[in-house]
């Protein structure tokens, strides 16, 4: 899979950049600078719950390194889940951090289980977050089960001291669904 995929890297874009814009309710989850665990508990009524998909250390995608200001091929943790909501998968989440910034940062990524990242980094106030950015994310990167054509993903990264957590999040269509939004 990440062979294919280096050949269409994501294009991601800044609100400025975004032209033309999505329809008003996708925007706002796309640009919302909350925290989508929250957000995705309430949609949910608190049947909100992780699935984690696959975490290790790996090499990253180029566009990841690059967000990270870290050279091409370079080794990180990455971790990626389902976000669900009432067991039906909502969004697909991809989290990565640079091998040598994570070693020795005190944040141990491997512990988090079923637990959610998003909420780990929105109750450290030591970490800022950066922008956000958007994409239409390249179907080779999704897994399999929920791949689809020109879905919306966003990603920022998150800093604290030397260590970034770039967190990147796909929005599947039973979201949309679910959220009453339409995405045509």
């Amino acid at each position: 899979m990440p062979h294919a995929a280096l050949a269409h890297p994501p294009r991601w874009l800044t609100a400025a950049q975004l032209h033309p814009a999505p329809a008003t309710g996708i925007r706002d989850w796309l640009f919302d600078q909350g925290s989508l665990t929250r957000r995705l508990t309430a949609l949910s009524d608190n049947a909100f719950s992780v699935a984690p998909l696959e975490e290790g250390w790996q090499s990253l995608r180029a566009d990841e390194c690059c967000a990270l200001g870290i050279p091409a091929g370079s080794q990180g943790w990455v971790r990626e889940v389902f976000l669900r909501g009432h067991g039906e998968t909502w969004v697909f989440a991809r989290s990565v951090a640079a091998r040598q910034a994570l070693e020795g940062s005190g944040l141990d990524l491997h512990q988090l289980g079923s637990r959610s990242l998003g909420e780990l980094l929105f109750s450290d106030r030591a970490f800022e977050r950066g922008a956000i950015e958007v994409t239409r994310y390249p179907a080779p990167l999704l897994p399999p089960d929920v791949r689809g054509e020109r879905l919306w993903g966003r990603r920022s990264c998150f800093s604290r001291g030397d260590l970034k957590v770039l967190v990147a999040e796909i929005f599947l269509p039973a979201l949309w669904r679910q959220a009453g939004i339409e995405t045509v």
